[in-house]
């Protein structure tokens, strides 16, 4: 009996065993079968990680994103088996259908069968797609023959979007001032906005064309304007735009986003370079195109360089040599708020990344680059292919200006659609394609913070008194109702003399000191000057 129990007991064991077993390895699997989480990158660790898993997957891989609100890698793959190599170093795995080699060559279809004006196209890695853009000139006969191109590719490879505005290149017109550079800083308001005019007849926000402080293209706030004077407490230095002022601090020459004019053009500094050891910087191929020589302003007084190398279309970019050798030029961009970024070295652009964007017209802007390899049509023969796409907007002007992300230069302003009021679509040069064609190098070394201006009558150095130019403030010679005395150009804000001050090339000058809205019209105690809100000139 005692036998039984035994055996009976044994085989009851037996079965607990085998039943804790089936609920435990099914569990032990998992845990040894589970992916390892993705890794949180930042955009620079991200594009390294994804250059080696690009090489490891060869025909496997089908592009690759980032996921900037949750800082992960996305990588395109064709087969679950390459997923899991993804996946064990830390990335995201996404199985899709169209490989890049098939992506390529949908590219190549559309440039060969539908090379249509107004058109741009780029691969997309987030839908693994070709997105079309259609400006709004795409109509008729010509938005026909871009249907019937993408339509025998199929709706799995290609989607056809509407572009509410016209492509174009973002060069301006030499006449360029503060009415053109006001419009695109929406009413005057640079980044850092526009300083308070309040006079002894009319207190008021100077907004719109030519209002003090207004200087669409790099200008901070511009100082208040007390008594009639400009500048603080009658008489003093007021704070000018561009950090001029009470102690600001800016470059001590042109950086990323300054405007530099050649011929009857007017364009925006990219990135200032070394080739061999000599100082140069980079900016749009078509802007290259339209001068040989250029100036920091737009009377030509201030000399800049000259184009070694220039090319447009097919890609976009120039190489400018600096005419003095000694030159040291600040490797920086223009934050319009009277402080650079200092850029210190290059970077290829990825669907996701975070980027800026600096320009003589519209100052600093940010945005998300959206698609690569990108091609656009502007029209006459204008093809440039290679190009990063964003949704940063610019305007006319703000060719060749900085793009970049923290300390790294990322492309060039080419062109695009829409403006920064209704925003739209801006094509980029990779700076890293015209750095290896050029031979140079980013970082010219150099280059301190020019000084603030003298209350009370100094001359404020590096972009003060009298002319502004290159993005520079002047804040100097305050005495008596004059801040920043005379003409800000391209991009500087100076309070003008009483009214007197001329604005050039999105330069704003503030009108009549003690005249409340200097630009809005509303004359306080002294006249509106019309000069100072640059009344006719205009941007091409």
């Amino acid at each position: 009996m005692n036998k039984r129990l035994r055996t009976g007991a044994i085989a009851a064991a037996g079965v607990a065993a085998v039943a804790a077993a089936a609920i435990l390895l099914p569990n032990a699997n998992a845990s040894t079968d589970q992916p390892a989480a993705p890794k949180t990158l930042s955009a620079h660790s991200a594009t390294q990680l994804a250059a080696s898993l690009k090489a490891d997957l060869g025909d496997k891989g089908a592009g690759w994103y980032l996921d900037s609100a949750k800082g992960h890698l996305v990588m395109n793959v064709l087969s679950e088996e390459a997923a899991k190599s993804v996946t064990a170093k830390g990335a995201v795995a996404k199985v899709v259908h169209n490989s890049m080699t098939a992506l390529k060559a949908g590219a190549k279809t559309l440039r060969d069968s539908a090379s249509v004006p107004g058109t741009a196209w780029s691969i997309d890695p987030k839908t693994n797609k070709i997105v079309v853009l259609a400006d709004r000139t795409v109509t008729g006969a010509k938005m026909a023959m871009l249907n019937k191109a993408t339509g025998g590719m199929g709706e799995g490879m290609v989607t056809v979007k509407r572009s509410q505005g016209e492509f174009k290149r973002y060069d301006g017109g030499n006449a360029g001032s503060a009415a053109g550079g006001a419009a695109g800083a929406n009413g005057g308001q640079a980044a850092g906005g526009a300083g308070n005019a309040a006079g002894a007849g009319g207190a008021g926000d100077a907004a719109g064309a030519g209002g003090a402080g207004g200087a669409a293209g790099g200008a901070g706030g511009a100082g208040d304007a007390a008594a009639g004077g400009a500048g603080d407490a009658a008489g003093g230095a007021g704070d000018a735009a561009g950090g001029a002022g009470d102690g600001g601090q800016q470059a001590a020459g042109p950086v990323g986003g300054s405007a530099i004019f050649g011929g009857n053009a007017r364009c925006s500094l990219g990135f200032n370079v070394t080739v061999k050891g000599a100082p140069a910087f980079l900016t749009a191929g078509h802007c290259g195109n339209d001068s040989k020589t250029w100036t920091a302003d737009q009377g030509g007084s201030q000399p800049l360089g000259t184009v070694s190398d220039s090319q447009f279309p097919k890609t976009d970019f120039a190489l400018v040599t600096y005419d003095d050798t000694a030159a040291k030029p600040q490797s920086a961009v223009d934050l319009g708020n009277g402080s650079t970024q200092e850029i210190t070295k290059a970077a290829e652009a990825a669907v996701g990344m975070k980027v800026q964007r600096s320009g003589s017209t519209t100052g600093l802007h940010d945005g998300t680059v959206t698609g690569l390899d990108a091609t656009v049509n502007y029209g006459n023969g204008d093809i440039v292919d290679g190009l990063i796409q964003t949704d940063v907007c610019a305007e006319p002007g703000d060719s060749g200006g900085a793009m970049f992300s923290d300390d790294s230069a990322v492309g060039l302003t080419s062109g695009g659609s829409g403006d920064c009021t209704a925003g739209g679509e801006t094509f980029f040069q990779p700076v890293t394609d015209a750095l290896q064609a050029t031979g140079a190098e980013i970082g010219a070394g150099g280059g301190g913070a020019g000084g603030a201006g003298d209350a009370g009558g100094g001359d404020a150095a590096a972009g003060g008194a009298g002319d502004a130019a290159a993005g520079g403030a002047g804040a100097g010679d305050a005495g008596a109702g004059d801040a920043g005395a005379g003409d800000a150009a391209a991009g500087g804000a100076g309070a003008g003399d009483a009214g007197a001050g001329d604005a050039a090339a999105g330069g704003a000058g503030a009108g009549d000191a003690g005249a409340g809205d200097a630009g809005a019209g509303d004359a306080g105690a002294g006249a509106q000057d019309p000069g100072a809100a640059g009344s006719g000139d205009s941007l091409n």
